[in-house]
């Protein structure tokens, strides 16, 4: 009995699971039960001289199959789709065969004590039902498969392609294949990272060699005229480094390089097999962090948000992901009529029922904020409204400082007066050793900050830090993207300069969880710096836009070197020298150590600077700004006429 409680699913240990057959399922219920008939005589055919007649030999495999009939209404093997057929379908297979023989015993002893039944009966009759049961199961599948096609044609149909993993991703998109009716592609191998993989073979594809052996596999297969005419990657945990060396080598291997979503969104692809192009996010990703999503949902989830900015870039990812959370309040606040109205619209689009609020307002105006805030009530508040392109910001610095700087006190003051529980700010790698305006009030916003969090006045401000976010309006992919458009050149400030780069995606789920981690440690006054992995230089990332679009840099499409613009470093820091990075439970989250400033100080100095700015006097302005941030060192010919250099 121990081990039937052990094959026997719950389903077949209570009478009231048993299941109806579904008309659709009948044929193939009929066909089990048939197979189970046949099963038990074609059992007793293999033993010679058995002393049974042909009527008790009937007799027994009618009781056989009415067992088995029994036992799929509660196993529901005949529900299973053959054309999908797979190990769960193998083991269902196996259980339902031993199921019926198992029970078959005390059913054939009331019958005829099992007298004359030979002991081994049973033996044959399981293998045999099992081999009837699986095998018409497995030749459907090959046929829907078309594997036997390249047997009897030789001349396997669809594009060669050659991928790059060998792993589960692998024989998932390998099965995706060989169900495509259309026959889109044919995998001619696989590259792996592992050198034990190399021989192996997955799904009937042979695993060739190593990603390093790209170039000798494609010679290889085009010698036995089966040369590949795409890389597809199906490897998941795949960081944009390779991918940029992995496009390098399809250039030079004569193939383009395209990949398969990740493995969560694979199932797509079981009707309709198209990887997608590489795309410039996949040059720069890193593999996915392992997020606290527990408790980023804990901080948003029945709670009343307010997003400044919620109109822009990182603004509107948060809005999305916050949403997603399920707030019981979201309030969107932006200066920008249609960028709030784009963003209003989205969310009602997703969550109708979602209590929202669309407030048009400028950080600037703090009676407004105030007011607003008062109003709202929220518990979380997300300030990612700034001024954030550094040339424009250095060609209006009152501007970029009003917004930056005093825009950030003002929600603070707000915040601080309505009993807010939690403000996250939005700041970034250009606020270290700042090198311009842009950079310098953002570097204020976050000295601003920490001084209010050190008062302990029951709000608690938490700053998170990062750098370039791919692809936000005004960043440098749009620009190279539109330059390609129009064919070229690409322009580029300086042959060695560059840049951290995050998905707003990746930032903003960051941003999130460094948030939900500030709510819960003692670190007062720390800022939260988001890992970016190596910085990426701008020309080479010029270079990867141009193949990506299938062309040749320096012959295709030029690009031209034109001079750092005003107020550009050639690369930014995430951390102060004074401020070193500690490390935190979470990956892809660091804190620097607060720089911190006494809040009587910051605050009178940041109303001196708001003064002289609406008085619109640059010169009292800047001398503020500099005295606040000793360490800003503008750079730049500042309206200076740069040289053009082209380079290849």
């Amino acid at each position: 009995m121990a081990l039937l409680d052990h094959l026997l699913p719950r389903a077949l240990q209570g009478t009231n699971r048993i299941r109806r057959v579904h008309p659709r399922n009948f044929a193939i219920y009929v066909h089990d039960v048939a197979a189970a008939f046949l099963a038990f005589l074609v059992a007793f055919w293999l033993r010679p001289n058995v002393s049974v007649s042909w009527f008790e030999q009937i007799e027994m495999a009618g009781a056989f199959a009415a067992v088995a009939a029994v036992v799929y209404l509660y196993t529901g093997l005949y529900r299973h789709v053959w054309e999908y057929v797979s190990a769960q379908d193998a083991i269902n297979v196996l259980r339902s065969a031993s199921i019926v023989v198992l029970l078959y015993l005390p059913t054939g002893f009331v019958l005829n004590r099992l007298e004359d039944l030979p002991r081994t009966m049973l033996i044959s009759s399981w293998l045999v039902l099992v081999m009837f049961l699986a095998g018409p199961r497995l030749a459907y599948r090959m046929l829907k498969d078309r594997a036997l096609r390249g047997l009897i044609s030789g001349a396997p149909a669809g594009m060669p392609i050659l991928l790059v993993g060998a792993g589960p991703e692998a024989a998932h998109f390998i099965q995706a294949v060989q169900r495509d009716r259309s026959k889109s592609y044919h995998v001619v191998g696989m590259l792996t990272r592992r050198l034990d993989r190399v021989g192996q073979v997955i799904q009937g594809v042979d695993v060739l060699g190593r990603d390093e052996d790209l170039a000798r596999v494609v010679a290889e297969l085009d010698a036995r005229g089966r040369r590949p005419e795409k890389l597809v990657l199906v490897r998941a945990d795949v960081h944009g480094s390779e991918i940029r060396e992995l496009l390098v080598k399809a250039e030079e291997a004569g193939c383009t390089l395209s990949r398969v979503p990740p493995a969560t969104d694979m199932q797509a692809y079981d009707a309709d097999v198209k990887p997608r192009p590489i795309a410039i996010a996949d040059l720069l990703g890193r593999p996915q962090k392992r997020l606290d999503r527990a408790a980023m949902a804990a901080m948003i989830a029945g709670k009343r948000v307010l997003i400044t900015g919620a109109g822009g870039s990182i603004g509107a990812e948060l809005v999305r992901q916050v949403s997603d959370a399920g707030p019981s309040h979201l309030g969107l606040l932006d200066h920008g009529e249609y960028n709030l109205y784009a963003i209003d619209m989205d969310v009602r689009a997703r969550y109708p029922n979602l209590a929202l609020s669309c407030i048009l307002a400028d950080v600037r105006d703090e009676a407004r904020l105030r007011d607003v805030v008062a109003r709202e009530r929220p518990d979380v508040v997300f300030h990612a409204a700034a001024l954030k392109h550094v040339p424009m910001v250095e060609l209006n610095p009152l501007e970029g400082l009003l917004t930056n700087a005093v825009g950030t006190r003002n929600v603070a003051a707000a915040c601080v007066a309505a009993g807010v529980k939690t403000v996250v700010m939005i700041s970034t790698d250009k606020a270290v050793n700042p090198a311009n305006i842009m950079g310098a009030s953002k570097r204020v916003a976050e000295m601003y900050c920490q001084a209010e969090d050190l008062r302990r006045l029951g709000t608690r401000f938490i700053t998170v830090r990062f750098g370039n976010v791919l692809g936000s309006t005004g960043s440098v992919v749009p620009l190279f993207q539109k330059q390609l458009d129009a064919g070229g050149p690409l322009t580029v400030t300086h042959a060695d300069a560059e840049r951290y780069f995050m998905t707003v995606r990746e930032a903003v789920e960051l941003v999130l969880e460094a948030a939900a981690l500030g709510q819960d440690r003692a670190e007062e006054g720390a800022i939260y710096v988001l890992d970016m992995g190596a910085p990426v230089k701008i020309i080479d990332l010029a270079r990867q836009i141009i193949r990506l679009a299938g062309k040749t840099p320096g012959v295709d499409v030029e690009i031209k070197v034109v001079g750092l613009r005003p107020g550009e470093k050639m690369s930014e820091e995430l951390f102060h020298g004074e401020e070193p990075a500690l490390e935190t439970d979470m990956a892809g989250i660091l804190i620097a150590r607060p720089r911190t400033v006494d809040f009587g100080i910051i605050a009178a100095k940041l109303s001196a600077l708001e003064d002289a700015c609406r008085r619109r006097d640059e010169t009292q302005a800047l001398a503020l700004i500099a005295d606040l941030v000793p360490e800003l060192k503008r750079t730049g010919p500042h309206g200076g006429k740069p040289q053009l250099k082209i380079v290849k």
